[in-house]
């Protein structure tokens, strides 16, 4: 399969005119990078969390969901990463994309106008149907959770 056999369209509305739509920084890039939209420099306090605004909301199709992740050199040189982790955008949202970006470091940290602030990728959402059961097919691994599969 090529490339273009795998891309979809993606309605996105500027509620901004210096919003950055997402762009792909690379042939081979499963994310597409989320670009700040603010009219200055904004501060991120040692331990602070701030909702940066992307200036856009976009409209998913049914079916998939837009996840959003850190940009590695962001998190591990500067210590700045989505606070919930990895964001959720559901196919129904249709407000200002945000991302709440965490300053885990020791030293105040800035984001500039139009920088890229993290990476999503538009995955399809499968829903599950939730049954109630006496029994669970058996494993090796059985109950066993935190660290019971080893340390290395």
């Amino acid at each position: 399969m090529n490339g273009a056999e795998r891309k979809m369209k993606i309605k996105v509305k500027r509620l901004d005119a210096r919003a950055r739509l997402p762009v792909y920084a690379s042939a081979g890039a499963a994310g597409a990078d989320l670009c700040a939209c603010a009219a200055g420099p904004i501060e991120i306090q040692p331990g602070e969390t701030v909702k940066i605004g992307l200036g856009f909301s976009a409209a998913l199709p049914e079916g998939y969901v837009g996840l959003v992740f850190a940009r590695s050199g962001m998190a591990t040189e500067r210590g700045i990463a989505p606070a919930n982790k990895v964001g959720v955008v559901d196919s129904d949202y249709r407000g200002e994309w945000m991302v709440p970006l965490h300053n885990h470091g020791s030293v105040a940290a800035t984001v500039s106008p139009g920088e890229r602030v993290a990476q999503l990728v538009v995955t399809p959402a499968y829903r599950a149907e939730f049954i109630v059961s006496d029994t669970l097919d058996e494993t090796e691994r059985g109950g066993g959770g935190f660290g019971s599969t080893g340390t290395r």
